[in-house]
Order: C-alpha cells, then structure tokens, then sequence
C-alpha cells in the first residue's frame, strides 16, 4: 500500500515552498492537482507523472491520489497555500472514511493570508480571520454572519477568493456589509499573483476597496481600528512597544 502526501505549495514560487513540501515533491511518484497549481511544479519536477483536473473536480483528483496510493505508489495531491485551509486535506481523510489505509501524510505550507500580509508589511500582527468569498460550497448568508460577527470583534480580516467572473459583485457586497460597522477610512491592502509572476500589492480604504477591481488571485486584508500606514506600510501593533 502507497500513500497520499497533501502538499501546501505556498503561493506560488520556489523560494516560499518549505524544506518538507520540496522532499514529498522529489520523493513522490506522481503529483496530482488542479491545472494551475500543476504548472506551478511541473518545471522543478519533469521526471513525475503528472495528472489534473479542472476547477469544481476536487473531490475527482483526490480520488485519483488514492486510488493510485492502493496501487502501492506515493501520490502527492498539491494544493496553493496551505494544505488544510482551503486546500485538499480534508477531503482526501473524508473520502478515505474510517480505514486507516491508505496512509495519509499532511504537509503545511504558507497560507495566502501571511505571504499577502507580508508583502503589505505586518497587517495581521493581532488577532484576525480568514473568510473566503467564494459561496459555492458555503451560502451567502453564512458569509454573512461571519463577515459581521468578525468585523464587530475588531478583528484584522484576510478576504479569499474575493471576486470571480460567476461572482464580480461579491466584494462589493461584502464592503457594503463591513460598511454598516466601519468607517470609510479603515485601512486596506490587495496583494495580487503573490509570489508569482506580475505580483502586486496596494493599500487603500475601505470605501476605496469597495469599487477596486480584483479576482481569484488576489487577497484582501481589511485592518481592524488599529492598523495604521508607517513608511507606506500597512501595520498592525499587538501592543509590544507599549510593555
């Protein structure tokens, strides 16, 4: 029996790849992924068989890695950014069931939230959440809540999948949530293609973010009532300097 390694490739270069997720890569015999995450390895990695699916086939390629782990062969199912937030794991345990075989190893890697807070400068320093946009698998209403219940706890908030062409109004949508708690003027930031080709970042207020343009490949951060711009950064104090 084989196993299934879950590999978080980070956001997209070499260089913010961990040690590990390099090691599953070189040791594996075939990597396994949605098409954009694939090409962002094949070229480090051309002596692996490589196999993809398209976008809304999740559940399709972490069968593939499975069925290729009962075969006896290590499959690694490459997920961008983490392995576990937003990414694969999950579902290769869920379609995996109660059986202990085959083996299953999760590899972390760098979320979007933190390689885009870095490239703004330190917006997340204190407490913050993570809501994706995206209401394919979760209803509008549920992303709702989330979005007030986080901005009325004065948390930093890292936006995923904030706009598609199926859904350009979503972040407009969700401004106009947070501008119900908000003032116009909380600071902002879009990372975009972070760690890739054509990668960008800018800061800008909420009631700017609200008409910005953006897609599945950018992050947004709205800071909390703290965050403040130094030397062209957007920062966010956890208090150290106070002590």
């Amino acid at each position: 029996m084989g196993k299934v390694i879950v590999v978080g490739i980070g956001p997209g270069s070499y260089e913010d790849m961990t040690i590990r997720a390099d090691r599953a890569l070189r040791g594996c015999d075939a990597i396994v992924g949605y098409g954009v995450y694939v090409d962002l390895v094949k070229e480090r990695y051309p002596d692996k068989a490589f196999y993809e699916t398209p976008m809304t086939q999740e559940a399709k390629r972490c069968a593939l890695a499975l069925e290729f782990a009962r075969a006896g062969k290590t499959a690694a199912m490459v997920c961008s950014g983490d392995s576990g937030i937003y990414g694969m794991a999950a579902l290769v345990y869920e379609l995996r069931g109660e059986s202990e075989e085959p083996e299953i190893e999760v590899v972390p890697g760098l979320t979007a939230a933190c390689s885009a807070a870095a490239l703004l400068g330190a917006p997340l320093t204190h407490d913050f959440a993570v809501i994706s946009l995206s209401d394919r698998l979760t209803p509008w209403e549920t992303i709702e809540k989330r979005l007030a219940h986080a901005v009325q706890a004065d948390l930093a908030i890292a936006l995923y999948n904030p706009a598609s062409r199926s859904r350009p109004e979503h972040l407009k949508r969700a401004c106009d949530i947070l501008l119900r708690f908000l003032p116009e003027n909380r600071l902002c930031g879009i990372a975009r293609n972070i760690g890739r080709a054509g990668e960008s970042c800018r800061m800008l207020t909420l009631g700017e973010l609200r008409e910005a343009e953006v897609d599945m490949f950018c992050t947004v951060i709205v800071g909390n009532v703290s965050t403040k711009k130094i030397a062209g950064r957007l920062i966010t104090p956890r208090g150290y300097k106070n002590v």
